[in-house]
């Protein structure tokens, strides 16, 4: 396989600021924001509130009792290391693999640190609709989100261009 030059490891720049901005915020909510006490920021919709996740999304293993907290490191280290290979891989100019890996790849690192430092995750961004609460998540987990979206719908997009492509062009030589 060819290695594209320029290739898309320029793209881990977003990784690292979604890292800065996950962790700064993380930062803040340490250090003002009380425990277990919703905020609101948009009275019965949004508010900040201050938890911590030792599991995955949604609290997926949080009561595993503390195995858990290696198997996602090593699992987000892991993934990690793929996307950036890929990045690798990637054509600078193909944003629409590079963003969605540098988005996961921020997220994933801005998590490990938590667990690394705090031994769980600092979620604090919290929405509901009167008293129906959606999980509590920080700016890491947007990232994850936002780019695991990116590469499915991109992906999906680009998978049925090109079946159009090649159906088109199987048409055509016949």
């Amino acid at each position: 396989m060819n290695h594209p030059k320029p290739n898309a490891l320029i793209w881990l720049l977003l990784s690292i600021t979604v890292i800065a901005l996950d962790q700064l915020t993380k930062w803040w909510v340490l250090n003002t924001l009380p425990e277990y006490q919703p905020i609101p920021v948009i009275e019965g919709v949004w508010n900040w509130y201050r938890t911590y996740n030792t599991g995955a999304a949604f609290s997926f293993l949080s009561d595993a009792g503390g195995w858990q907290k290696y198997f996602f490191v090593v699992l987000a280290t892991g993934i990690t290391g793929l996307l950036t290979f890929w990045l690798s891989r990637t054509p600078r100019r193909d944003w629409k693999s590079a963003l969605p890996f540098a988005l996961v790849i921020g997220g994933a690192i801005g998590n490990v640190i938590d667990r690394l430092l705090h031994g769980h995750v600092v979620d604090f961004i919290q929405w509901h609709w009167q008293d129906h609460y959606w999980p509590a998540f920080n700016i890491a987990d947007s990232a994850i989100v936002a780019g695991a979206i990116g590469i499915a719908l991109f992906g999906l997009l680009d998978s049925k261009r090109s079946a159009k492509t090649s159906e088109a062009s199987g048409n055509g030589a016949e």
